[in-house]
């Protein structure tokens, strides 16, 4: 299948990042777009939640369970070299759903960890994405796994905000950032989220053109994504004919995804 189009969702804590991103990934399996490789690679997203998927395990996981397993000396099974049954291992811990699969990075313990599950992520990746047409990447608001080129490349760079100013300078920051680290997206844009009628206030529209970033859309307040955030229920699951649905659908066609 080649190189998939690669999109990398990015904001601070708090924005509703997770959620879009999840509604990105329904928008891409209801359209037939796929195969779809998603990514979790925020250690504090739970993006299954939003997509209403079970985790079982996680890299972050597997790691922590071979790190104990030497300690207590358990062998490895007989006629496997030990960088076979990491492999092994890490290969189970892609989530094979009916519209995509889903990579669940996970949470580390102990120093050092971060780096080599970090290689890990990387390594699967490299391996899995020729067989997908779309990569979707959550990321965690340090843009720690785009700077380190655990994506090959960045096609769709989406920086994700509420609709405040405070909101606007921290994408602007992370904007920055992307151009310092040399990264280069193919399109990079910011959309606004929970705008109280889908509609942004003049400030907040004198903020985003003072830092020079590109809108791509809003995304108006909505009741019913609230109450599913609230109820740990996935937003995923909402009706088509949401009013953030039928925002972000038309931004994504805007941007020819």
């Amino acid at each position: 299948m080649g190189t998939p189009h690669t999109i990398a969702v990015a904001g601070k804590g708090g924005v509703g990042k997770t959620t879009t991103c999840g509604m990105i990934i329904d928008y891409l399996c209801k359209k037939k777009a796929g195969p779809v490789l998603v990514v979790d690679a925020d250690a504090n997203s739970n993006l299954n939640e939003v997509l209403g998927v079970e985790v079982e395990t996680s890299l972050g996981d597997i790691r922590e369970e071979m790190a104990q397993a030497e300690l207590r000396g358990d062998a490895i099974p007989a006629g496997m070299t030990k960088a076979d049954y990491a492999e092994f291992r890490f290969n189970s811990a892609l989530i094979e759903e009916d519209d995509f699969d889903m990579l669940v990075m996970g949470r580390t313990q102990g120093k050092g960890c971060y780096c080599y599950v970090n290689g890990v992520l990387k390594t699967q990746i490299d391996k899995y994405a020729k067989n997908y047409r779309y990569l979707v990447m959550d990321n965690e608001a340090g843009l720690e796994h785009v700077a380190r080129g655990t994506l090959p490349h960045v096609d769709t760079m989406l920086l994700i905000s509420d609709c405040s100013r405070r909101g606007i300078q921290a994408v602007a920051r992370l904007a920055e950032m992307i151009d310092e680290l040399g990264l280069k997206p193919g399109q990079m844009g910011l959309i606004v989220n929970r705008a109280p009628g889908g509609v942004l206030d003049e400030g907040v529209k004198a903020e985003i053109e003072k830092h020079g970033l590109t809108l791509f859309g809003v995304l108006p307040h909505d009741e019913a994504v609230y109450r599913c955030d609230c109820d740990g229920e996935p937003t995923a699951k909402l009706p088509d004919s949401d009013p953030v649905k039928t925002a972000l659908r038309d931004i994504m066609a805007q941007l020819g995804i």
